[in-house]
């Protein structure tokens, strides 16, 4: 199971969850996973950069995410 961490401004209707156990083999899956949970999610991913493992994707659709992988959202900066 990856652990997730979400920012507080990914999720405002989930009543602060931050944290929670997802078993996936990829982002793509990772985002199924959560769309599955919270419909219209997969918008707000599109928009949000990820950390998987501390390495920092603005695009990680096909990234592989390991049984003990560490996943944190992002806020995507635009622009540089």
């Amino acid at each position: 199971m990856a652990k997730v961490v979400f920012p507080d401004h990914l999720l405002p209707r989930t009543g602060g969850v931050r944290e929670l156990e997802v078993e996936c083999k990829n982002f793509r899956a990772l985002a199924r996973a959560l769309e599955a949970k919270w419909p219209g999610i997969e918008d707000a991913l599109e928009k949000t950069a990820v950390a998987i493992d501390g390495q920092i994707y603005q695009d990680a659709w096909l990234e592989p995410i390991g049984p003990s992988s560490e996943v944190f959202f992002l806020q995507r900066i635009e622009g540089g």
